[in-house]
């Protein structure tokens, strides 16, 4: 019986290497490769499932306008969103602190994130509370027995008449709206932001035109005045943000120091507790101190020009 099987080659190692390593080479190529793909699905598909809808303009109008009422002693503007990643969507807001108009000094500024995760839950948040600029304490301020007229009647009365000031106005007693229009009509004057909320040492509901721009379609149209609207805290407007606002944003919403419940008796109620005065001056404010339906005025800051002659 004959043995018809091939005879064995000799081993040769070089050639085993080669072939281990091709095998390797290209067990490693077909790993990274699913990698890759895996790490693109899960990256498209989680950018697809928190962009659904009309999870974007949420984000923008509820975060990005809570934001804005979280930290009143800023300028905030929010640049386009969304930025994704697999566990997160994010916008990015630009933020320089509320100085009196015609203020020399350059108004500097920062850039900021805010975000929520996959379950729509936002993250830890910057400014707000921990701002403790002039003019967020003197909001928070409001309600409170600091800074009595007559002490700051005193104050007024020792500065230069002609220095642009910063300040928040507290009314005696809330005014609704069309007083308070009335009021600023009288005195010459404009809220940048208005407090519809008296809530001592903390922060209040506040409100400025400038929050959030969803109500304001067409509004000459509708016999609206955009210069009034403007210079009245942009009521309208608030009171059609609070009415976009769902039971589930309430979780978001106390993040902000806010909760659903206020926001609706505030926007419902619409009475003006205090308000941001930034195009006034030190006389103007004389003006308004000896008012009486003005229970005080919280001098936040100036605009003090030292190359002044």
């Amino acid at each position: 019986m004959t043995n018809d099987l091939p005879e064995m080659p000799d081993f040769d190692p070089k050639a085993t290497r080669n072939a281990v390593r091709r095998g390797v080479f290209r067990t490693a190529a077909i790993v990274l490769t699913a990698l890759v793909l895996l790490a693109a699905a899960v990256t498209w598909g989680s950018a697809l499932v928190q962009t659904r809808g009309d999870r974007e303009q949420r984000m923008a109008a509820v975060l990005g306008t809570a934001f804005k009422m979280y930290s009143p002693a800023y300028a905030v503007s929010v640049s386009a969103c969304c930025e994704t990643t697999p566990v997160s969507m994010s916008l990015e807001v630009q933020v320089a602190p509320l100085r009196p108009v015609g203020d020399f000094w350059p108004a500097g500024g920062a850039a900021y994130t805010i975000s929520q995760n996959l379950f729509g839950r936002v993250g830890r948040l910057p400014l707000g509370s921990t701002a403790n600029t002039r003019l967020s304490t003197a909001l928070y301020d409001v309600g409170t027995t600091l800074a009595p007229k007559e002490e700051v009647r005193k104050v007024l009365d020792r500065l230069p008449g002609d220095l642009r000031a910063l300040a928040v106005v507290e009314f005696a007693t809330p005014l609704p709206e069309s007083d308070m229009k009335a009021f600023l009509k009288t005195h010459g004057t404009c809220a940048e932001r208005v407090a519809y909320e008296r809530r001592p040492g903390a922060l209040s509901i506040n409100w400025g035109f400038g929050y959030w721009s969803g109500a304001r379609t067409n509004l000459g149209e509708k016999g609206g005045d955009m210069t009034e609207e403007a210079c009245g805290g942009g009521l309208r407007d608030f009171r059609a943000w609070v009415g976009l606002l769902r039971e589930h944003d309430d979780a978001n919403l106390r993040a902000f120091d806010l909760s659903l419940d206020r926001l609706r008796e505030a926007a419902d109620g619409g009475l003006a507790h205090a308000y941001v005065d930034q195009v006034g001056s030190i006389e103007k404010l004389r003006e308004v101190i000896r008012d009486p339906r003005v229970r005080t005025v919280r001098l936040a800051d100036v605009a003090f020009d030292l190359d002044k002659p």
